[in-house]
C-alpha cells in the first residue's frame, strides 16, 4: 500500500535528484545513482576517532570521534545542494541527506555508546527568518535511522554578530565566542553527545559548541557534519 501511495504522489509531484534534477526511480532517494556515485566521500567513518576532520579539533575540545559524509568545495554540485538547503526553503534535503548520511554510518558502528543529539542551533530570530534550523533537519534524518534522540533545546545560541561565510579561520573563532549556552537542566551529565552541523570549515562553531556543552567537563562530545570544506 505505502509503495502504491508513493507511486501516486510520484506521478503528482515527480521527486528529483537535489543536485541534478532529474528525476529520481523508485529506489532512488535524494540524490540520483550518477550523482550518489560521484559525490566526494571523505570515508572518515572508517576511522572517525583519528582522520584529518577529527584532528581539527584536538586542540580546541576533546573529541570523541568526527566525520563529514562529503567534501565541500564552493561552486561544487554539492556545494548547490547545500545552498537549497540553507537558502532555498528546502529543509527536506536535510533530513533526507542525514538519513542517508546515517545508514552508511551506522554500518561502521559510529554511532555506538552515543546517547544523543544535539543540532548546532540558529538564534531564534534567524531561524525565524528562515522557518527551520538546517542542522536540526540532518538530525531529524540521522534520528530516523539510528534511532537517538534529538535534545533540540540543550544548546541555546546566544550572540550572532554576522555569518562565517568568507571568513577566516580567526575571524571565524572570535565571531562565534561565548555564542552558544547551556541551557538548564539540560540532562546531558555523563552523557556522549553527537553534535550535528551542515558544514564544518575551521571548526570554530563545533569547538563553540562543544565548550559550552563541556563546562562542567562530564560531557563527551562526537561531531557529524554532511560537508567539510578541507583546508
Amino acid at each position: 500500500m505505502i509503495s502504491f501511495i508513493s507511486r501516486i504522489l510520484d506521478l503528482i509531484s515527480p521527486r528529483t535528484c537535489v543536485e541534478c534534477r532529474r528525476r529520481l526511480t523508485e529506489g532512488e532517494q535524494v540524490l540520483c545513482a550518477s550523482c550518489n556515485l560521484h559525490l566526494p566521500r571523505t570515508h572518515y567513518e572508517d576511522d572517525a576517532y583519528d582522520n584529518e576532520m577529527a584532528q581539527l579539533f584536538w586542540a580546541c575540545i576533546p573529541i570523541e570521534r568526527a566525520a563529514a559524509l562529503f567534501f565541500y568545495q564552493a561552486r561544487s554540485e554539492a556545494s548547490r545542494m547545500i545552498y537549497a538547503l540553507k537558502y532555498g526553503d528546502h529543509p527536506e534535503i536535510g533530513e533526507q541527506l542525514g538519513c542517508l548520511t546515517a545508514e552508511e554510518f551506522q554500518a561502521k558502528g559510529f554511532f555506538q555508546g552515543i546517547d544523543c543529539i544535539v543540532p548546532v542551533p540558529l538564534t531564534k530570530s534567524r531561524e525565524r527568518q528562515r522557518g527551520y534550523n538546517q542542522s536540526l533537519e540532518i538530525a531529524k534524518g540521522v534520528s530516523q535511522v539510528c534511532g537517538l534522540p534529538i535534545m533540540k533545546h540543550a544548546l541555546k545560541r546566544v550572540k550572532f554578530k554576522d555569518s562565517q561565510t568568507h571568513k577566516n579561520r580567526l575571524a571565524r573563532t572570535e565571531n562565534v565566542e561565548d555564542a552558544f549556552q547551556l541551557a538548564e537542566n539540560a540532562g546531558l551529565v555523563g552523557k556522549h553527545v553527537l553534535l550535528i552541523d551542515d558544514i564544518v570549515t575551521t571548526g570554530a562553531t563545533i569547538c563553540a559548541c562543544g565548550k559550552a556543552l563541556q563546562r562542567d567537563g562530564r560531557v563527551h562530545v562526537s561531531v557529524l557534519s554532511l560537508g567539510w570544506a578541507k583546508g
